[in-house]
């Protein structure tokens, strides 16, 4: 998720666990910096475009790390304060600050290596967008009232209520998730589809509006479902996969890691003479967050010393406007 919401996620699990045992700012704003710490992985270069997206969300995100780095950290903010009767209840917030993190992170469609150092299979469920202000919101809100009431039983409850309807409309991304995904396959099996992997996942900034992507062996399939929808099967647009090129690239190491992090949602396509690889899952057709070049066109594909970032994201002016009526319900096709 986004640094906002992760800061307000800590701050709120701080608050909801110190209990008024010390300072709410104290709690709110240790919180919210165990709520952030695993993103700083961001400043560590990997060497190549591809490795630094594949190796984000890896370490700093591992629950087994975390909860070991959580009992020096604990120490060390118990001491600060003079609060080493509490340590025990400060390594409890902050540990839960910490791994909450993650746990958030490994329900957006990128991929949260959460099983490290044991497993580096990335966990995407999918069910939120990376930013969605319903999630944010509550948490933000609860945690400001508790501050502003100076950490009082009601202002307490009010960060408990904060963080359930946060949690709760988590709870309500990933029941609707599991909606669209069985009207998508229903629809892609009476469209004659034989799909290998489907993706469901919110098209943007609320669980009201999804995207559902299919892939084929030589194409892949891309259509919207919103829940306020009539009822009725889901459109698909088909484009080529770039099979041929897939095949080219067999062996090429950027390509394989793309594949495996992607879980299988990529393409490759040619374009001004480069050979380039994108992930599905993130952005809508023709553009996407994540895209490298990995190789130069000649009589066959010559690998780039390095892969090349290539990702764009679209611009927002011009995709709110249909993003806002698509999710009401208005059957408008994609902007391409």
């Amino acid at each position: 998720m986004d640094s906002l919401t992760q800061v307000a996620l800590g701050a709120a699990v701080g608050v909801a666990v110190m209990r008024g045992r010390t300072a709410a700012w104290k709690a709110a704003a240790w919180g919210a910096v165990a709520g952030t710490l695993p993103d700083l992985d961001v400043f560590i270069a990997h060497g190549d475009p591809i490795l630094n997206m594949v190796r984000h969300r890896a370490e700093t995100h591992a629950l087994f790390w975390l909860t070991l780095f959580s009992l020096p950290l604990a120490a060390l903010v118990a001491r600060l304060h003079g609060e080493m009767a509490l340590w025990r209840r400060w390594w409890l917030a902050l540990w839960l600050a910490l791994v909450t993190h993650p746990l958030l992170d490994a329900l957006t469609v990128y991929g949260t290596q959460l099983a490290l150092p044991f497993s580096d299979w990335p966990v995407a469920v999918g069910s939120v967008f990376i930013i969605d202000p319903l999630v944010t919101l509550p948490w933000l809100a609860g945690t400001a009232w508790a501050l502003a009431r100076h950490g009082r039983a009601g202002s307490l409850r009010a960060n408990d209520l904060g963080l359930l309807l946060g949690c709760a409309y988590l709870a309500i991304g990933v029941l609707a998730q599991q909606q669209v995904r069985e009207q998508a396959l229903a629809s892609l099996q009476a469209q004659g589809v034989r799909a290998e992997r489907v993706l469901v996942t919110p098209a943007g900034f609320s669980v009201l509006l999804w995207r559902v992507v299919a892939v084929e062996h030589e194409h892949y399939l891309e259509g919207y479902r919103s829940l306020l929808d009539a009822p009725g099967p889901i459109a698909f647009d088909r484009f080529p996969r770039g099979a041929a090129l897939d095949a080219e690239l067999a062996d090429d190491p950027g390509a394989a890691r793309i594949r495996a992090f992607s879980h299988g949602f990529y393409k490759l396509h040619e374009a001004d003479g480069l050979v380039r690889i994108t992930d599905l899952r993130m952005g809508a057709e023709p553009n996407y967050s994540f895209s490298f070049a990995l190789a130069r066109r000649a009589s066959a594909p010559r690998p780039l010393p390095v892969p090349l970032a290539m990702g764009r994201a679209p611009a927002l002016r011009q995709v709110l406007p249909w993003f806002w009526r698509r999710a009401v319900g208005q059957p408008l096709p994609p902007p391409r």
